[in-house]
């Protein structure tokens, strides 16, 4: 029987190990943590659990068709919330905008705050409409594998103009500055700054208002722990706590995998969900391949880290949305010394508040948080986060206090931060980047990780380092693209079933 290693339990890895499993392949999937879902991990503290990753849940169309690849269904595994608003945006000067699916909500605060934006709206909304039809619902699943394939998007691509950036696109549509930031701050969430990214990540706006913004009853996890179940219900193999430390390859194949306690396998072929640098560098240290590979993506560009406050509160917060987005007084110069350093005085922030859907999250009467700043990564930030943490977690939490959670100091019950020196160590993540490679248009498709690698033509990849990238619907898409590519090249006659 047929049989395949997918290193690495995210999003992306679960997703393509359910794919195989229900095409027949007998798939084993290895974690190196003792819980799956890589960067969607989870734990609990004094009563309270705490997602350790992604929280936006958006397109769950990718996700229903997962199980309906075995005539299941999501609900059956895992009850989505709906989220309303989808993000509250809040500035210093006390702008409050609800970025809402409520299309005459969001009309009415538009056109309180600057009239001729309505109709520039429109015309961006159009704009986004148009980029998520050819982004995401054409590209989002191709496997870029030769430049063929990327000439053949290309008039499409340039047509929507995506040597342009997401701010400029916006700006040319929307004049109010702070407007101008609440529908541009989007790519941000897939790791891409929104005065490089490509104007393709406009598409964002599109995809939220087609499906909306939903949570896990449970918490994130509890969607991971759903996959974890179909797949074993499908008969696939799963093992935690064992971590990959080789992929073993002779001429020009990987023939397995061995971990650091001791286990090794032989398989047919290989999928990586970690790290492209440290898959290449590491894993693939003793065949040219890897030394080569990792040489050249060490020399990409790479998006930011995220430096993150778990607490917890002994006090409800009913007044405070499940997202926030907490607009720092810069913008653009902030950007900068985010994707580029130093380490900035001041910040923007994400504020996640879980128990707003689901209390159960929390002990009765206390409320779970986590807040999150994006920062430069290792690479363009050098120094010793063990000694910055502690003052910069303080700094965060006094800022929410005095903007969003008054009295948060006093209602404190437990905190903990992870900072990118984490990213790396317990991720594996090169130069402790949260979203891996930089989504910019010379780093996108085609001159993105392929899917397969090219000389090892039985090693793939999947999750954000690959095509289409970051976020849930990213890696999920990667996810499709490289199913197809596997089953194509080993079961031939089921290629269609990816």
């Amino acid at each position: 029987m047929t049989s395949v290693a997918v290193i690495g339990s995210g999003f992306g890895g679960l997703a393509l190990a359910i794919r195989l499993q229900s095409a027949g392949i007998a798939t084993t999937l290895i974690e190196a943590r003792d819980k799956p879902g890589g960067r969607a991990y989870v734990f609990e503290d004094a009563g309270f659990t705490f997602d350790a990753g992604p929280t936006v849940i958006t397109d769950p169309s990718s996700l229903e068709e997962l199980f309906a690849l075995s005539g299941r269904k999501l609900a059956d595994y895992v009850e989505l919330l709906p989220v309303a608003p989808f993000y509250r945006l809040m500035w210093e000067d006390g702008f409050v905008f609800d970025y809402s699916n409520d299309q005459k909500l969001l009309d009415d605060q538009i056109r309180a705050k600057n009239p001729r934006d309505v109709e520039g709206y429109q015309k961006f909304f159009e704009f986004s409409q148009h980029v998520f039809r050819e982004g995401y619902l054409k590209l989002g699943h191709e496997a870029f594998l030769d430049f063929r394939t990327m000439l053949k998007a290309a008039p499409q691509m340039m047509r929507y103009e995506a040597f342009r950036s997401v701010y400029a696109m916006v700006a040319r549509h929307i004049k109010d500055p702070q407007l101008r930031q609440a529908f541009s701050f989007h790519s941000l969430l897939v790791g891409g700054n929104p005065f490089k990214t490509s104007s393709i990540y406009a598409l964002i706006h599109a995809l939220e208002k087609e499906w909306g913004v939903w949570f896990p009853r449970g918490g994130t996890h509890a969607l991971v722990r759903g996959m974890v179940k179909l797949f074993e219900d499908l008969g696939g193999t799963v093992r935690i706590g064992s971590k990959v430390e080789t992929i073993t390859a002779a001429g020009g194949r990987v023939t397995g995998v061995r971990t650091a306690d001791g286990w090794s396998g032989a398989f047919d072929a290989v999928a990586s969900n970690g790290d492209i640098v440290h898959t290449y560098k590491e894993l693939l240290a003793d065949h040219p391949r890897g030394q080569a590979m990792g040489k050249s993506l060490a020399k990409r560009s790479f998006s930011p880290s995220l430096f993150v406050v778990y607490f917890g509160l002994k006090s409800e917060r009913p007044d405070v949305k499940h997202h926030t987005i907490l607009f720092g007084e810069r913008y653009k110069e902030l950007m900068d010394d985010i994707y580029h350093g130093p380490l900035a005085d001041d910040f923007s922030l994400y504020l996640h508040h879980p128990t707003a859907t689901d209390p159960a999250l929390a002990p009765p009467g206390h409320s779970g948080f986590y807040v999150l700043s994006p920062v430069p990564h290792r690479g363009n930030f050098t120094g010793d986060w063990d000694a910055v943490a502690p003052a910069y977690a303080e700094k965060i939490l006094a800022a929410l206090e005095r903007r969003v959670l008054p009295g948060l100091k006093r209602d404190l019950v437990t905190m903990r931060a992870f900072t990118p020196k984490d990213f790396s160590t317990e991720l594996g993540a090169h130069l402790g980047s949260a979203f891996s490679l930089e989504p910019v248009l010379w780093q996108s498709a085609y001159f993105r990780t392929h899917n397969r690698d090219d000389v090892l033509k039985n090693l793939y990849f999947v999750g954000a380092g690959t095509h289409p990238g970051a976020g849930i619907p990213g890696v999920v898409g990667s996810a499709k693209a490289t199913a197809g590519l596997m089953l194509a090249d080993l079961l031939p006659a089921q290629a269609n079933a990816a």
